[in-house]
């Protein structure tokens, strides 16, 4: 009997679900940074009390440095000076501002931007009242070079408004801070035009030193810049500052957890110099050298063209001088040329200086619709040409129209490199650059008093020429920066070069500089061609 063929048997199983629903995924936390505070903040209320504040500093700074173009004749007549010593006052301030601008620079990256300015107003009007005391021309170059020292520190003042402010505000309100300075400088003329033949120089500067002490007592209103704050881990202390100012604006800060990275390489002037900066930063020196010489030089050479009478090759002599001392009228046979100012001379100077915010709406839509870099080598082409054309014989308007126009645009060449240098450099060396700039700056500013103290004295056209060769220079490197910031955020920290040398699987190991990857490049070549005969050999 055949056996029945065995069914196949189906078997079920039965598994029992569980009823809760699954564990849901949790979401990434919001994270936001400072520069994503700021933009969200947005420009308010805290915004204008920073930039009336910070501002101001460049009224005590202008007063303080235009003090010694109204004070030169004065000196010049007391202590019978000659050419060269009086243009070493203005160079010995200079000095005193260039070492200590590199000093606050690196100290401001390390410990703070408005601890610095606070030390640098306290040590500048300190030496400024002392100033007015001086018994002799060698103490008072000496404290006025203090002084130097004390107002190298107040460009600390420009960063906290540059790190604050909205990207697409600053090439705004950046330029518009040179209203400070032109107030700065109408004030101690107009103060200079009033005291100094009533109740002498020395009040002068005594009552000069007001605004800064004043001002000092306005800095408790300014917090620390944010963006420094969480660059050193203080990041409680950045916070607190940004949602101060969203309360401020009535504004509402970004969602999420501040977060930045900490940045424990700081302030390091080997930065300055690295691949990625270099070329940038040897450019801007250049720049920032030119258009310090071209400003003072136009400045000093304004008050001497007033003082001697060197338009049209007109020299009046100085042996028929009256020298008043001690009360009595004197003529003096003395080199030393002795002449004071007089109301018409006060009032050249006023409207040569308004100049300087002529061109201010024109500075502003040129960095804003032409950039930075087209801006200023415009504006300083323009210089060149407008320093030539102070060697025309031409009336007093228009000698008074050629200094007009030469004020504004260096004015502008000024406004345009301030920001230009301010938004270049990342935060963690933003301080330093701006100090090592202002440093290279007074080097220009350094020379220029002999330039046009002395040498214009001996030849008119040779001063003018060299001014004008300089500010050529300069707008070909303006031309040839590198790098265009405008509307470019600013960076926290510098960016990582990119990878020279890639060996491994396992990413790169090594990233020489560019002196070192000059020095490895004949290794390098031999090490692929031995690779490339390696692969060759044994694909055949």
């Amino acid at each position: 009997m055949a056996a029945k063929p065995a069914e196949p048997v189906t078997i079920i199983s039965l598994r029992k679900l569980s009823p809760e629903p699954p564990e849901p995924q949790q979401k990434e936390a919001k994270t936001f940074t400072v520069e994503d505070a700021v933009e969200t903040i947005g420009f308010g209320r805290f915004h204008i009390a920073l930039f009336l504040i910070m501002g101001s500093t460049g009224v005590a700074e202008a007063m303080e440095i235009m003090l010694i173009a109204v004070v030169s004749p004065v000196i010049r007549c007391e202590w019978q000076l000659e050419n060269w010593q009086v243009a070493f006052v203005t160079t010995m301030v200079f000095f005193g501002y260039m070492v200590s601008s590199i000093l606050f620079g690196l100290l401001a990256d390390r410990y703070g931007r408005w601890k610095i300015l606070f030390i640098s107003f306290l040590w500048g009007a300190y030496f400024s009242l002392l100033t007015s005391f001086s018994p002799s021309y060698i103490w008072f170059v000496f404290l006025r070079t203090m002084v130097g020292c004390g107002v190298s520190g107040h460009a600390q003042g420009l960063i906290i408004k540059t790190e604050f402010l909205p990207t697409k505000y600053r090439g705004y309100m950046l330029p518009l801070s040179q209203v400070f300075w032109l107030a700065g400088s109408l004030l101690i003329i107009g103060l200079a035009s009033v005291l100094v033949p009533t109740i002498g120089w020395r009040w002068l500067i005594r009552i000069a030193s007001i605004p800064g002490i004043i001002l000092i007592m306005a800095f408790k209103f300014i917090p620390e810049s944010a963006r420094f704050n969480v660059s050193t881990g203080n990041t409680q202390a950045a916070l607190a500052t940004l949602e101060r100012i969203a309360r401020t604006n009535r504004a509402v800060m970004p969602e999420g957890r501040l977060v930045e990275p900490i940045l424990e390489k700081r302030g390091r002037f080997a930065d300055l110099l690295d691949a990625k900066y270099l070329r940038t930063t040897l450019q801007i020196w250049v720049i920032w050298l030119g258009i310090s010489f071209a400003y003072y030089g136009v400045i000093l050479a304004s008050a001497e063209l007033l003082e001697r009478d060197l338009v049209c090759g007109s020299k009046s002599e100085s042996a028929s001088e009256v020298v008043v001392s001690g009360g009595h009228s004197e003529e003096s046979q003395s080199p030393c040329h002795c002449h004071l100012f007089a109301p018409s001379d006060y009032r050249t100077m006023i409207i040569s200086t308004v100049g300087e915010i002529a061109l201010n709406p024109l500075n502003i839509l040129g960095i804003n619709l032409l950039g930075r870099r087209l801006s200023l080598s415009i504006t300083m082409g323009c210089t060149a040409l407008f320093f030539l054309l102070l060697n025309i014989c031409t009336s007093s308007a228009g000698l008074i129209g050629f200094l007009f126009m030469l004020r504004a645009l260096v004015a502008a060449n000024f406004n345009t490199i301030y920001i230009y240098t301010a938004e270049v450099y990342p935060t963690t060396m933003r301080a330093l650059g701006m100090g090592t700039s202002g440093s290279l700056c007074r080097i220009g500013a350094m020379v220029a008093p002999f330039i046009s103290q002395v040498l214009m004295s001996a030849s008119f056209l040779g001063a003018l020429c060299l001014f004008s060769s300089v500010c050529v220079v300069c707008a070909i490197s303006a031309f040839t920066l590198p790098i265009e910031t405008k509307g470019r955020a600013l960076q926290p920290s510098a960016a990582q070069p990119a990878c020279l040398l890639c060996l491994g699987f396992k990413g790169c190991i090594f990233q020489p500089t560019f002196g070192q990857a000059l020095l490895i490049a004949p290794s390098l070549i031999n090490c692929i061609s031995k690779l490339y005969n390696s692969a060759y050999r044994m694909s055949s």
